[in-house]
């Protein structure tokens, strides 16, 4: 029973993949997966000229793609990714992406702050705007005013 379980294992962690596929699965672009590879943050075999990421790559892929979700830069990412092969039981990645959690969701809460500011003055705007054009233009009187001149001015047109 042990080695059917160790042979599904085997057989998953061989899959491998190719840029195309990758680049579908988690709505990236080729250039952003070689970019990624530029910067070592994944580190696909060749097959002749052929990029073949295997599932370690896939998984690398998976934190990069949630981690820049959550706005972390690449370089806190490379960080985190880096520590994975510390055989630490993951102690140290999970600290420091604690670390860059708790910093991203300080600068995501002044964010909010700063959007929340510019809607409250962009609404102000708005409704400044929708006074100012309602009160622009010809009074309702002055609109009586102009009409009545027109059917004058073309009733005198009609008698020349």
């Amino acid at each position: 029973m042990m080695t059917n379980k160790l042979s599904k294992i085997s057989a998953a962690d061989s899959r491998t993949y190719t840029i195309s596929e990758l680049a579908r699965e988690f709505g990236v672009t080729l250039r952003a997966l070689r970019f990624y590879e530029d910067k070592d943050m994944l580190h696909p075999a060749r097959d002749g000229m052929t990029r073949v990421y295997s599932n370690r790559d896939r998984a690398r892929l998976t934190i990069i793609v949630r981690l820049k979700r959550l706005g972390l830069p690449l370089a806190d990412i490379r960080e985190i990714l880096d520590l994975y092969v510390l055989d630490d039981g993951q102690r140290a990645q999970m600290r420091m992406s604690l670390d860059k959690f708790r910093k991203q969701v300080k600068e995501l809460e002044i964010q909010r702050g700063d959007i929340d500011t510019a809607l409250t003055e962009l609404r102000k705007g708005i409704s400044w705007l929708e006074t100012q054009i309602a009160n622009t233009g010809p009074s309702d009187e002055n609109k009586r005013q102009l009409a009545a001149y027109d059917e004058i001015a073309r009733r005198q047109l009609d008698e020349v």
